[in-house]
């Protein structure tokens, strides 16, 4: 297998020229089931993030409580990259601990 992958991916990120256009390139990229998958996950870790609790996140989008444990602990003992991405997308927004 190609080891160049990951620079190919973040390349190809990368040079997408806006919002529409990456959301363009997902779709292609996956299958519907993975775009939704990818989304609600997305929107888990913003809940925790934003002080929602995990039963409260499970009753508002549906998924099971294992998934949104999962969030959790890559927000808890991850490597931070989950809440450097959200203060770039929402500066300000968090309070600091």
């Amino acid at each position: 297998m190609d080891t160049h992958w990951k620079k190919d991916l973040d390349h190809l990120f990368s040079i997408t020229k806006n919002d529409a256009e990456l959301d363009v390139l997902l779709r292609a990229l996956l299958t519907p089931a993975e775009y939704v998958e990818i989304v609600m996950r997305w929107q888990i870790v913003k809940m925790l993030i934003e002080g929602r609790t995990q039963r409260q996140i499970r009753d508002l989008l549906g998924v099971s409580i294992a998934t949104v444990t999962r969030g959790a602990r890559e927000l808890k003992y991850g490597s931070g990259i989950l809440l450097k991405c959200y203060d770039r997308l929402y500066p300000g927004r968090r309070k600091s601990k």
